[in-house]
């Protein structure tokens, strides 16, 4: 024994947890938090200077890494893109009419805007939810909490969330698993979600009447999404058949399909060169892929200092069944940092390993169901969210009186959850 040795594994990891977390509530961005955590548990796991080193260097390097960084930038570009050019506002006009239902175009137009990744996004959808929701005698705090929810019904399993690519990586799942298993988690929200307004009043069918537009023009904006999910995914999936040695074939088609989508706004929006520039000197795009550099390079340290066996070595004789870990570890992190890729970022790199060792395994798609489910309740509940918080100034909503409208529907998407992680692990026995 040397060392660190003598101070539970648990507590250690604890340590480097919790420092995370208190670099993230001290404001410091989350690349710096990740690599600093990862350093930080390096040290508490006994590894030298040079070790630490060169483990952050092979975790950069892994094509997983370098893949998803690429992923993540188009996605931002994409997203700042359909934005600068107005596409994103016309795909929102050409919508409106197509439903007649005043409640159901309420909701869609926050999850239309779900479909595209974009810090704050709330804000985005707020005017047209506002417009229909005053129709409807919403008060603000209804007018945020249908903006709020239903913009982030999609974040369970859409491909071009970044948390659901990095839980996809790190978890070493197939997309189409992964979004077959989620896929359902999305249908229980969108069911959930009308609880808190299921009574609100909407103007009578007379009022409602409109003359439906052509679907034409809504496909047409809605375009440069469609070719990154058909195209990309089917050169993705192709490319892995095809080349089965092709580590990140699925990433590769995910990045086709990501620049034709781009391309094509591109050509069709009459950018210029000076315009396309500017999409890349996002200093955004810059600090999205140090997080993800950063990420892997915890992922790394958590191997290299084979923490993950020594704490499920410990774990083994508390009895803490695994189920319990899953929920609470990602709920925790979430309502604490407010942010998915944080909390799929700290915990997974800790999950994953312990449901291997755990010789469960088989099961793995359950427990990745319900970490993703938990650790996202607890980020809608974060007050440090920012669509919320920017979701109740835009509206002039009350923190507590939103709070109030989130408990029903958090409260019966978790059982649901729960429902859901008996029936997959049933499938899977």
């Amino acid at each position: 024994m040397s060392g660190l040795d003598h101070i539970p594994a648990v507590i250690r990891l604890a340590f480097a947890f919790v420092f995370i977390l208190i670099c993230i509530r001290k404001k410091l961005s989350l690349g710096h938090a990740f690599l600093l955590g990862a350093i930080a548990l390096g040290i508490m796991f006994n590894l030298g200077p040079l070790d630490i080193a060169q483990g952050a260097l092979s975790s950069v390097l892994y094509p997983k890494t370098l893949s998803l960084a690429v992923i993540v930038s188009l996605i931002l570009v994409l997203s700042d893109s359909m934005e600068a050019s107005g596409q994103m506002k016309r795909l929102l006009s050409s919508f409106r009419g197509l439903i007649v239902a005043p409640l159901i175009n309420l909701v869609v137009f926050p999850a239309l805007i779900g479909l595209l990744p974009m810090p704050g996004g709330a804000v985005f959808s707020a005017p047209m939810v506002k417009e229909l929701g005053y129709d409807s005698n919403l008060d603000p705090a209804q007018l945020s909490y249908t903006n709020y929810w239903f913009r982030h019904i999609w974040e369970y399993w859409w491909p071009l969330y970044p948390g659901v690519l990095l839980a996809t990586t790190l978890a070493e799942v197939n997309i189409w698993t992964f979004v077959s298993i989620m896929f359902p988690l999305t249908i229980a929200a969108f069911i959930i979600g009308y609880l808190p307004i299921r009574n609100i009043k909407t103007p009578s069918p007379v009022q409602t009447v409109r003359i439906r537009p052509p679907l034409g023009p809504f496909f047409k904006e809605l375009l440069p999404i469609l070719i990154v999910i058909v195209i990309g995914l089917s050169i993705g999936t192709i490319l892995s058949y095809t080349i089965t040695t092709f580590t990140i074939a699925k990433e590769t088609g995910l990045i086709i399909g990501l620049c034709i989508a781009i391309g094509w706004i591109w050509y069709t929006n009459n950018f210029t060169i000076k315009k396309i520039r500017q999409r890349f000197t996002d200093p955004h795009i810059i600090s999205m892929v140090y997080m993800v550099a950063a990420i892997f390079i915890f992922k790394g340290m958590m191997e290299n200092s084979h923490a993950v066996e020594a704490i499920n070595h410990e774990l083994a004789t508390l009895h803490i069944p695994m189920v319990i870990i899953t929920i609470l570890l990602p709920f925790l992190v979430g309502s604490i940092v407010g942010i998915t890729v944080a909390f799929v970022g700290s915990t997974f790199p800790i999950l994953i390993p312990l449901i291997h060792t755990s010789g469960e395994w088989q099961f793995a798609m359950a427990y990745i169901m319900l970490a993703i489910g938990s650790g996202f309740l607890g980020v809608l509940m974060s007050p440090l969210h920012l669509c919320l918080l920017l979701s109740n100034k835009y509206f002039g909503a009350n923190l507590s009186a939103v709070y109030k409208l989130l408990v029903l529907p958090c409260a019966c998407f978790f059982v649901a959850s729960l429902i859901w992680f008996g029936i997959v692990w049933r499938m899977y026995l």
